[in-house]
């Protein structure tokens, strides 16, 4: 069986490395081939939210649109068509239909956030926002032969759409993400993340000046996409996301953070769709964490026994408290979210079920 993976990011992405690419071999393992094609290369990913160089995305971009009108000729070559997202980062349904039609080939749709809320891009404004075309979602999962879910929020609004809906966590590699002996000379509290998401770090920046009243420890930030990091009192280490690194930035950690707050730019369900990926990637490398309880969330790990939990700004002192002051309850805790990691979120238990979904729509035709 052969199945096309459309893809809108390279693998720099999370949702393409975790939610297709990981998967290939494990895939391959079950008489599975799956083909990944993102519509972005990694260059125009590495400079689409950069300042400058419009004339050169524009040409960069025209040439994504044209490699995927190049790509129809392979359509008929497959058996199914997974799409994860989109196949594009604008406009609307175009490819995913072509593809559809010209291979004769049902189309699964992969859902790891709640891509069918509107929001306003935080870089581009109003007017490239209105090229998402938002309604292209509700369209593609009406046309598909199920929706794979990352979450139950979005796959009880696929259900509401009338469509068939499967759950398969965004998982790692337990193999390679894996507990390490840690030797910081100051306890490290970290955080992983976007420029698009770091307003819901700096959410909780009185609770960590508080915390520095009394405790010692080093924030590290990764991925603000800040050259600068203000309304701290606290040292901080600010790293650009690096994918070499990005396993060690996880293990290295004491102490992990996971704040979700409303985006201004989105609507509230907005952060109800995550898939609590952060959390995952935390238990699997043994770091306790504290996180917000929002959504799929309030559900991952056990409370108290892998991570705490912060409801409001006043919640996060207290539990980080706890953790900075206790090397042996962050090694307990690191432990206990290792085990659930690997009775919940291996690769292995997921591909099997992607295993299944790919083999059912095939065969029902």
């Amino acid at each position: 069986m052969r199945v096309l993976g459309l893809c809108s990011y390279p693998i720099e992405a999370a949702a393409t490395r975790y939610r297709l690419v990981q998967f290939v071999q494990p895939l391959a393992e079950q008489g599975i081939e799956l083909v990944v094609s993102p519509f972005l290369s990694s260059e125009l990913f590495a400079v689409q939210y950069s300042a400058g160089s419009g004339l050169k995305k524009v040409r960069m971009l025209a040439g994504a649109v044209l490699k995927r009108i190049a790509e129809l000729r392979s359509a008929r070559g497959f058996d199914a068509l997974l799409v994860q997202r989109e196949a594009m980062i604008f406009g609307p349904a175009f490819f995913e239909r072509l593809f559809r039609i010209i291979g004769q080939v049902p189309m699964i749709l992969d859902l790891d956030d709640a891509t069918f809320l509107p929001y306003t891009s935080p870089t581009y404004g109003r007017l490239i926002s209105l090229l998402k075309f938002f309604g292209k979602t509700d369209k593609l999962i009406r046309n598909s032969a199920v929706v794979i879910c990352g979450n139950e929020f979005i796959a009880n609004y696929v259900v509401s759409m009338g469509a068939k809906s499967v759950i398969i966590p965004t998982v790692v590699d337990t193999d390679v993400f894996t507990p390490i002996e840690r030797s910081n000379q100051k306890t490290v509290l970290g955080w992983i993340g976007t420029h698009s998401t770091f307003p819901m770090l700096e959410s909780i920046f009185p609770a960590l000046n508080k915390l520095a009243e009394t405790e010692s420890f080093v924030l590290r930030i990764v991925g603000s996409g800040r050259t600068s990091i203000e309304g701290a009192r606290f040292e901080i280490e600010n790293l650009p996301w690096n994918l070499d690194r990005e396993v060690t930035d996880f293990q290295t950690l004491d102490i992990g953070l996971y704040p979700i707050v409303r985006a201004t730019n989105a609507p509230i369900e907005w952060v109800l769709g995550k898939s609590g990926f952060k959390a995952i990637q935390y238990l699997s490398v043994g770091v306790p964490f504290v996180m917000s309880p929002v959504g799929v969330c309030a559900e991952l790990g056990v409370v108290n026994h892998t991570h705490f939990l912060a409801e409001s700004t006043e919640d996060w002192h207290p539990a980080l408290s706890k953790l900075v002051a206790s090397h042996e309850l962050r090694r307990q805790m690191g432990e206990h979210g290792r085990q659930f990691a690997l009775e919940h979120f291996t690769v292995g238990k997921q591909a099997l079920l992607l295993s299944t979904v790919l083999q059912d729509v095939v065969n029902r035709g």
